[in-house]
């Protein structure tokens, strides 16, 4: 570990920049790991969606808004910057042309119009077989179903295709010149076998020539003469090649080994833990990316979150002061079932064309008791995920919690708590991401800054609400097998 001398200044030593799939973030951070007061900036922004399942992002667009949050951020760096991190979303797929302009919107993990290309492909494939060489299952997330998808609806775009690239492979394309990805990157895509390596078999079922994929490449240098004019500051710094966000959220929080184990509940939902060993069997509804080359990623994903509170939000038009409270007040498990798969499913079960559903209904039912119903449902399927884990990486008895849901409701970090059955630490550090790619970044100039778990409010699950959530998971079994 680098030791840091008393001279060393506090001033900004890096960037961190992450994409997210609802804002983009850029930050500061001195050589110990501090964010640099006033260095920041954040930019939300709205994916297109539709009744068909459509979910993307228009790739200009999305490199706009970049481009405006680095340079609100190096307005306060004052002078030149060591490195720069990126934390972006997985599984992001856009094609471009010979001459790097995309063919195609960013297509986002939630988009699910490829599910009918998903049946399939699992019908001609062992699934099993390519989520072993992967560590992906075969879902309208990934790049198989999608190109697959691809091929059939946007045969135009297909044909003026030269290369496959996730978002950050663009970025990296409109600032350096240069098509490269990183190992973290690839994994999400559900074409590189684990082991390293585009895997052959889904390439030629696909007809896709690996020469149109990106190389692996450690980290990009050396800013194009207009970018470079526009952040002198970063003009000859290494930027290194993304990392998933939910990887860096990981290592932002200090759940970088299996004995802590990282929840994010955002727009979406995470239950992921970090090992340097590859497991030796992936228990169903798991997936394995790769955080760097021998640091692995296993977890389950959910996809529904704060989308959904937003839809019971703008559906059951809850409002009032007071609302928390009065959820609160309810019994655990009193209300209806609520299958929350309105974005589709993941995990556990990974069905390519789910649906959400609400059973139990009567006209004695209240728009309060839907809502906490649907948050009850989100925390019994992380612990269903936490179940799986426990099957592949065991040891994990602590939970360390981030993102805007659950730092906007202590209810739904109670429920979570009490549906898993062990005890949860709502991290203070609000978007974990940024941290992990500023600490990446660090580690590039030789600063290793571990991210010690910093406590913060801690949930105790209670015994009685575990039982009770026992029995909602066996009823949203049930629906599922029924309805999915």
């Amino acid at each position: 570990m680098a030791r840091l001398r008393p001279s060393d200044r506090a001033e900004p030593a890096v960037l961190a920049v992450d994409v997210g799939s609802s804002s983009v973030r850029a930050a500061l951070y001195d050589r110990r790991g501090r964010p640099w007061p006033g260095g920041g900036s954040h930019l939300p922004y709205a994916a297109r969606t539709d009744a068909g399942g459509a979910a993307e992002v228009d790739p200009e667009r999305l490199l706009r808004l970049i481009a405006r949050a680095l340079t609100e951020a190096l307005w306060q760096a004052p002078g030149p910057l060591g490195a720069v991190g990126l934390s972006a979303f997985w599984h992001s797929l856009v094609g471009v042309d010979g001459a790097g302009a995309p063919t195609t919107p960013v297509l986002l993990w939630s988009d699910t119009r490829a599910w009918r290309q998903a049946e399939r492909l699992r019908r001609e494939l062992d699934v099993e077989a390519v989520r072993r060489r992967t560590g992906v299952p075969i879902h309208p997330s990934y790049w198989p179903a999608k190109l697959a998808w691809l091929r059939e609806a946007r045969p135009a775009a297909w044909r003026r295709t030269s290369h496959w690239l996730s978002f950050p492979d663009l970025l990296y394309l409109r600032l350096f010149g240069k098509v490269g990805t990183s190992p973290s990157m690839a994994s999400g895509t559900g074409l590189r076998r684990l082991a390293g390596g585009w895997d052959p078999e889904l390439l030629q079922l696909l007809a896709v020539d690996a020469g149109t994929l990106p190389g692996e490449v450690p980290e990009m240098s050396g800013l194009r003469p207009l970018q470079g004019r526009r952040w002198p500051q970063l003009r000859e710094v290494p930027w290194l090649t993304a990392r998933g966000d939910g990887a860096l959220a990981n290592l932002g929080s200090g759940s970088a080994d299996p004995t802590r184990r990282a929840i994010t509940l955002g727009t979406s939902g995470a239950l992921r833990v970090v090992t340097d060993r590859l497991p030796p069997s992936l228990a169903p509804g798991l997936w394995c990316y790769l955080l760097d080359a021998g640091r692995y990623v296993v977890g389950g994903s959910l996809s529904d979150g704060g989308n959904l509170w937003a839809w019971l939000e703008r559906t059951l038009r809850l409002e009032g002061p007071g609302l928390e409270r009065r959820l609160r007040r309810l019994r655990p498990g009193s209300g209806p079932d609520f299958l929350p798969l309105l974005a589709g499913e993941r995990s556990p079960g990974f069905a390519p064309h789910a649906a959400g559903a609400v059973a139990g209904l009567t006209q004695a039912t209240t728009a309060e008791q839907i809502a906490r119903s649907a948050m009850e449902g989100v925390a019994v399927r992380f612990a269903m995920v936490d179940v799986a884990l426990d099957q592949s990486v065991p040891g994990g008895a602590t939970l360390v919690a981030s993102g805007g849901a659950l730092h906007a409701s202590r209810l739904w970090a109670q429920l979570v708590a009490d549906a898993v059955g062990k005890p949860l630490s709502v991290s203070p550090d609000f978007e974990a991401s940024t941290v992990g790619a500023a600490l990446l970044a660090l580690r590039r100039l030789g600063v290793r800054v571990e991210a010690h778990p910093r406590r913060g409010r801690l949930v105790a699950p209670s015994p009685e609400a575990h039982q009770a959530y026992a029995s909602v998971r066996a009823r949203q079994e049930r629906l599922y097998r029924l309805l999915v």
